[in-house]
This record gives C-alpha cells, sequence and structure tokens, in this order.
C-alpha cells in the first residue's frame, strides 16, 4: 500500500482539527509525508509513524529512512533502519538539505531549532566524506563529529582515512579537525598531524599552491611548481607559479584562465626558465634562457552572428621544450603555429584579418604575418536577368564573377635576430586583387563545359634592379608603387562513364567501374616581354653574357610568368566497386565495397615549348582494406630520356624500352587502426577501459631514382594501449629508423586503478629526453599532495 500525504490533509479527513490534537505549532501542517506500508497516526502521544521506504519533505529539507517518527510535542523527527526477515539492516536514514546529504544508523533532528544527533553517520562534502560515532548538527548547518574520519573513498570501510576525536565541518567553506593520525586499512601509521585543515568549497578560492620537492643529480634539489593562486572574480583566476633548483636553476610561470558567458573564454599562459650547467670555478658555466607564450581565445556562437574573434599562439624559444617540457607532444613537436584572426561578414562580401606565426625548431627558422588582410566579394551574376522562370535559361545566365583582395606584411628570419634591426631588412609587402569569371554549360548532353579567365594585379611599394660594378653584380631596391599584373584562361571539359560487370554465380554479384575523363587548356601570355616591363636584362660579365631578371621576383606574391604557356592538361580518375549479397537473403540487401577508391593519371602537354612539351606522368591512388587499413600511392615518371650528363633529351622513353615512361619516385602510405576485446561499457573519469586493447601503425616507405643512384627511405611509428585486466591498462609509443637502424623515441605507460588512489608509471627508456616517473596519489583533487613519487629526470641522465 502506498500512502502520501500532509499531516494537515490527513486530520482534515478524519474530521479532527490540528489544535484538538497537536500543539499550536504551523510546522507539522508544512511536512510532505510518505511511507509505502503504512502510516501510524498516535493521537494520544501526538506523534506520527511511517514504515517502510518512508519519506518525509519540509522545506529543502528531505528524510528518507525505513522508519521515521514525527513528534508534534517536541517538533522533531526520529529515523532508523529496520532489519528484514534474516536479521540484516536496511534502510539507513539518509539525511539531505539543498545539495548536502548524509547516512546514517539513526537520527534525530529537531525542526524548530534546526539542530540534529546522528549515530554512526557518513556525511559527503564534495569529493570528500567523513564517517562519525556521533555527529550533532546547529543551526547554521555546522556538523560536529566526534570518533571521526575524513577521506576521500566511498566505501563503508574505507582504504584509507584521517582519523580524528574532533572534526568540525562548515558546509561549502572548510573541514577541520583537531590531532589527526592517517591510517591505511584501518592500520594508523607512525605519523600525527597537529590539525588538519581541508578545503571545502565549491567556488573557487585564493590560496597557496605547494610544490613538489625532490632531487636531481644535474640541477640539485628543487622545489617545483610551487606558487600562489589568485580567485580574482568569477570571471578571470590568475596563478603563479616557480621553480627553484639548489645549483641555480629556475623557472616561473603565470596561468590566466578568463570566461564570460555567452561572449568569449580563454587561458594565458607565459613560462621562463634559466637552466645552468657546468661549473662557475672551471669557467664552464653555462646559462640557458628559455621562454614560451601560449594563448587560447574562443568565442562563443551566441557572442555574434557576423563576426568572429579566435586566437590561439604558440611561440618562443626553438629549445624551450626540449629543456624544459614534461609533456610528450611538446617534446616530439618540431613546429608550431600561432594565429590571431577576426572575420566578419557583410550582406555580399567577407572581411577577414589574420597574425600568423610559423615556427620550425630544428632550423630556427621564424615566419611571421603582421597581418594579413582579406576582403572578398561573393560570387554574382552580372549577366543573369530577371525574368519568368518559364522562359529557358541560356548560357550567359551561368556567368559569375567575384573579387578578391589580399593583402600581406611577411618577416622570415631566424629566432636570434627575431628582435633585431636586421629583421625590417628581411620584410615583405604587397596587395594582390584576383578577379575569377567563370561559367558552365552542358554539350553533347553528358560533357560539361566550364570556361574560365582570371586576372591577378598585384600592388608592389618597391622593385629590384641589378647593376654591374667592377665585374660585380649589385642589387638596389628602388621604393615606389609598382602595379604588376597578368592573366590567363582556361577551358575545361569532363564528364563520367560507367561500366557494370554482372557476375550469375557466386557471392559477389557485381563489379562497377566509374571512370572520369578530364581534358582541359590553359592559356597564359610569356610577360617577360619588353612591352609589360617587368624584366630586365643585365650584361652581367666583360664577356658581354646577359642575365634576364624580374624585377619583382622578390615580391611577397611573386611576378608573372616568364615564358608563354598553352598547356593541355590530361587526367583520368577511375573509382572500382564490388557489390556482393549480405549474409540476409533479401533481395535489397546488397553491400558495395571500393576496391580502389580513386586511382588517377595526369599529366599535361605545353603546345608553345620548342621541345620536352611533355610534363611527368602522376600516377596516384588510395584505398582502404578491411575497413581498417587507409592505403595511398604515389609514383612519378618521365616520358623523355636522359643522356649520359643526366640531362633530358626530345626522345620518348617509350620509343626505346615500350613503358609508357622513366621512373623518378614512389611512395606509399600505410596507416591502420585495430582493437580487440569485448566492450564492458565502463568508463573512467581519466581511463578508458572499454577497448581492452589497440594498435595504431604508420609506415611509409619512399623509393628515388637519380640515373644509377637509387635511394629507399622507411618510416615506422606505432603506437596503442592494452588493458591486461579492467583495472591494469598499459600504453605505448614507438617507431624504427631505417636509415639508422634504431629504435625512435619510446614511451612506456603503465597504469593501475586503485579505487580511490591510482598508480601511474611512466617510462622513457633511452634518448635524449630518457627518464621514469612512478608516482601512487589520491585520485580526489582536495587530497592531490597525498601521494608518493620515485622519478627520474631526462637531464639527470645528460
Amino acid at each position: 500500500m502506498h500512502l502520501s500525504t500532509t499531516i494537515a490533509q490527513e486530520l482534515d479527513s478524519l474530521k479532527i482539527t490540528s489544535d484538538s490534537i497537536f500543539s499550536n505549532d504551523p510546522i507539522l501542517e508544512l511536512i510532505e509525508s510518505y511511507a509505502l506500508d503504512s502510516i501510524d497516526y498516535d493521537l494520544k502521544n501526538n506523534k506520527v509513524r511511517l514504515y517502510k521506504e518512508a519519506k518525509i519533505t519540509y522545506g529543502n529539507i528531505i528524510l528518507t529512512a525505513a522508519y521515521i517518527e514525527i513528534d508534534s510535542e517536541l517538533n522533531t523527527v526520529f529515523a532508523k533502519s529496520l532489519k528484514d526477515s534474516i536479521g540484516n539492516d536496511y534502510g539507513f536514514p539518509i539525511f539531505t538539505e539543498d545539495e548536502n546529504s548524509f547516512s546514517a544508523k539513526e537520527m534525530t533532528y529537531n525542526f524548530k531549532t534546526k539542530k540534529g544527533v546522528i549515530k554512526e553517520v557518513v556525511t559527503k562534502e564534495g569529493e570528500s566524506y567523513i564517517h562519525g560515532k556521533t555527529v550533532k548538527k546547529n543551526q547554521n548547518n555546522v556538523i560536529f563529529t566526534s570518533n571521526g574520519k575524513y577521506t576521500t573513498c566511498n566505501l563503508d570501510h574505507p582504504h584509507f582515512g584521517i582519523k580524528a576525536n574532533k572534526i568540525k565541518t562548515i558546509p561549502n567553506n572548510k573541514i577541520i579537525t583537531g590531532p589527526a593520525v592517517l591510517e591505511f586499512a584501518g592500520v594508523p601509521v607512525p605519523i600525527a598531524l597537529p590539525f588538519g585543515f581541508f578545503p571545502n568549497q565549491k567556488k573557487q578560492s585564493s590560496g597557496l599552491i605547494f610544490p613538489i620537492y625532490g632531487e636531481s643529480a644535474s640541477l640539485g634539489f628543487f622545489l617545483r611548481n610551487g606558487g600562489y593562486y589568485f580567485a580574482i572574480n568569477d570571471k578571470i583566476d590568475l596563478s603563479l607559479t616557480g621553480d627553484i633548483y639548489s645549483k641555480g636553476s629556475w623557472g616561473i610561470k603565470t596561468i590566466s584562465n578568463y570566461k564570460k558567458r555567452y561572449r568569449y573564454n580563454g587561458q594565458f599562459n607565459i613560462s621562463y626558465a634559466s637552466i645552468k650547467s657546468g661549473s662557475e670555478y672551471l669557467n664552464t658555466l653555462n646559462d640557458k634562457r628559455d621562454f614560451f607564450i601560449r594563448w587560447s581565445h574562443n568565442q562563443d556562437p551566441k557572442a555574434s552572428r557576423n563576426s568572429k574573434f579566435s586566437a590561439n599562439i604558440n611561440a618562443g624559444s626553438s629549445s624551450y621544450h626540449q629543456n624544459n617540457s614534461y609533456s610528450d607532444n611538446d617534446y616530439l613537436s618540431n613546429t608550431f603555429q600561432s594565429s590571431v584572426a577576426y572575420s566578419k561578414s557583410f550582406s555580399s562580401s567577407n572581411l577577414a584579418i589574420n597574425l600568423r606565426h610559423n615556427q620550425n625548431t630544428l632550423n630556427n627558422t621564424v615566419n611571421l604575418s603582421l597581418p594579413e588582410l582579406n576582403y572578398s566579394v561573393n560570387r554574382f551574376y552580372p549577366l543573369r536577368i530577371l525574368r519568368n522562370n518559364s522562359i529557358k535559361k541560356r548560357w550567359f545566365d551561368k556567368l559569375s564573377m567575384s573579387y578578391n583582395v589580399n593583402a600581406k606584411n611577411q618577416i622570415s628570419t631566424i629566432d636570434s635576430l627575431l628582435f633585431t634591426n636586421s629583421t625590417i631588412s628581411n620584410l615583405k609587402n604587397g596587395v594582390m586583387h584576383s578577379i575569377p569569371v567563370s561559367t558552365s554549360f552542358k554539350a553533347f548532353k553528358h560533357l560539361t563545359i566550364s570556361p574560365r579567365f582570371n586576372y591577378n594585379e598585384r600592388w608592389y611599394f618597391d622593385r629590384l634592379e641589378k647593376r654591374l660594378v667592377e665585374n660585380e653584380i649589385l642589387n638596389d631596391t628602388i621604393s615606389g608603387f609598382n602595379r604588376v599584373f597578368d592573366y590567363s584562361v582556361n577551358l575545361n571539359a569532363s564528364t563520367k562513364l560507367y561500366g557494370l560487370y554482372n557476375f550469375k554465380k557466386g557471392k559477389i554479384k557485381a563489379l562497377r567501374h566509374v571512370i572520369t575523363p578530364n581534358v582541359s587548356f590553359s592559356y597564359r601570355p610569356d610577360f617577360s616581354n619588353s612591352k609589360y616591363g617587368y624584366y630586365d636584362e643585365l650584361i652581367s660579365d666583360t664577356l658581354g653574357n646577359t642575365l634576364t631578371y624580374s624585377k619583382y621576383q622578390n615580391g611577397i606574391y611573386g611576378s608573372p610568368g616568364s615564358s608563354e604557356q598553352g598547356n593541355i592538361n590530361l587526367g583520368i580518375a577511375n573509382i572500382i566497386e564490388i557489390k556482393t549479397q549480405s549474409k540476409s537473403d533479401t533481395v535489397n540487401n546488397i553491400n558495395k565495397v571500393k576496391i580502389l577508391e580513386n586511382f588517377n593519371i595526369q599529366s599535361s602537354y605545353n603546345i608553345f615549348a620548342d621541345s620536352l612539351n611533355f610534363s611527368l606522368i602522376n600516377i596516384s591512388g588510395r584505398t582502404k582494406l578491411f575497413k581498417r587499413a587507409d592505403i595511398s600511392f604515389n609514383s612519378v615518371y618521365d616520358p623523355y630520356i636522359i643522356n649520359s650528363n643526366n640531362q633530358r633529351i626530345n626522345k620518348f622513353y617509350f620509343n626505346e624500352t615500350f613503358l609508357p615512361g622513366r621512373f623518378l619516385n614512389s611512395s606509399a602510405r600505410l596507416n591502420f587502426n585495430i582493437n580487440g576485446g569485448k566492450s564492458d561499457n565502463k568508463f573512467n573519469e581519466f581511463i578508458r577501459f572499454n577497448i581492452p586493447w589497440t594498435l595504431n601503425v604508420n609506415y611509409t616507405v619512399n623509393y628515388n631514382k637519380f640515373a644509377s643512384l637509387n635511394q629507399l627511405t622507411q618510416s615506422l611509428n606505432f603506437s596503442g594501449d592494452i588493458n591486461l585486466t579492467e583495472k591494469w591498462k598499459i600504453g605505448f609509443n614507438s617507431g624504427y629508423d631505417f636509415i639508422n637502424k634504431d629504435i625512435t623515441y619510446t614511451s612506456l605507460d603503465f597504469y593501475r586503478d586503485l579505487h580511490c588512489w591510482e598508480m601511474r608509471f611512466k617510462w622513457i627508456p633511452f634518448g635524449f629526453h630518457q627518464s621514469y616517473n612512478f608516482t601512487i596519489r589520491v585520485k580526489a583533487s582536495v587530497l592531490q599532495d597525498l601521494k608518493w613519487e620515485k622519478k627520474k629526470d631526462w637531464y639527470d641522465y645528460n
């Protein structure tokens, strides 16, 4: 029987007023009650008893238990568990107020004074659990626990705890204990604490960041990642941390997170470090200074429909991650890119402003675009005439054009010269205008014809002039506005051909071949002609030899072409697939399997060249095997032969060998990802256990032929993880260098889930970053410093 009511409603149904039975107090009239079995009204003693899955609600207080007793005279409620038919306790009281809750064996609570006494209680506060023999709760919701234990383990008998005779819990503030002892599995360790203090706030708060301590063989004793956290407000915070080593090395980091709801969010991070090695007394001291800046900014899509701002900065000294990184991703990265972008859309055009950065840590080169502006007008149809839709459209209705302008300042240098005066001499800038005009129409029903005209105009603010002085060629940069244009035309024709062969027997039902031939013609004039004024000639030596050069060869957008070109481009694409009957015998249940996802052959013929008219022949393709392995390949052939000096001559290769071309180079790439085991649909917050094992392999091979010399290069990388059990996980990452015949960067990661604890072991067995780190720690962030760690960093091996 289900019973749910309020005290006042029940009295009304009995035609008895509350004044004749209960005390003159309105509190009980607001209590909502429920019981699965029965509700007993003791009119003589002014009590109400609820049995089995009992529940009462009073404002923001909810109490559930197997048995609940309400005393109207004392304004109290008593709750406890009951025993079942075999003597086991069930229905332990659970008291919930706002977002705080705790369970107990029995409890008494006064609605009027808001005080309570609880026995054998477990209180949950955020990530923390407090076990106590006797607990008192006052009107301010402060909880006092005697003979208590603080832990982050959610078991009834926790794996570990901090035991204290007195524990005071201030909800959403802090937890304070008296003298305490740390114990594991109920066994205390011989270490006592004079007091315990544990933050218990859901909102951020300022405070100290305790450092990691340890010893490094090369850098000395250290305190690392210690500092202070500033909770400025709900929108922004700031942490300042530093590292200090007994042998003089040091580092400092600042990280700031910011967020404005429905507007933007981001993080700003600056790091600076000084790594000292050698000896000052032996004059071998080396002080390596490194810095790195990270900034990420993301705009909320709801902030604006027509404009967007974003930033992703990754920049610093080339050796920072080599000397200071503890992350595999940073250490293995050789290039870093940055961008700051703003874009705005108008009714028929778009504006984009970008700041770009590209850095290579191997050769220390840095490329900067400060800034790059792009403005584009959407494609429009200038000859389209508004008329009745029933009138057949004519070919010029599809004639379209658009406009694009790009302006850019660019600097290319090395990082050590980035902030020097020589950087200005490497500055390049210019403006590029492009106006493409195109249309398309059908011919002979199946042939698509697409003409295109493209006009480009460059604006440069200096030009190059060469002169011969005392048999030496000097370069002069002449300032001034320069307008440099070129144009080209293109005509493209394409169609599709289908071939189908049906099989009468077997699992394969049909073979389908799709062929897409493509022929195009492109024409570009010779802009080295003197009438354009883009090129000049110079007598380069005393013998009267001449040198032809472009005045704009150093321009950021290049220079117009120096030869007349009329290229006929030939290409053919192929797709081959089979159709098979699935295991079910339904007629329409057909599976399509692609044997070749793409197979392309491309070349071109220049009608204006006096010799060697054909370009190189490119053959490429890709496919997928067993839905797991991606295979791509490419090869290049030369249709002409070479002489004894390895120079191409105007004789076709197939005339002497009956082969279409002379092999130059080929490459193939294999990527596959496999996994095994059954999914158990379990998920840990940090570690996935639902895939027992995975393996990712990447293999690349390149073969080049230079005359009589052959060069073969290969690379192999693989990574994955293995779940030995539900609690054990092993990850690995490695590869093989076929040139040096050696294993590349290798790392092994071991993880063991210890319920409320976790064990991690990261091992890099060899190489520049050789190191290991073994840690056992509590999972909960509130006790993140409760751990045991043994490590040897990479710089201690070098």
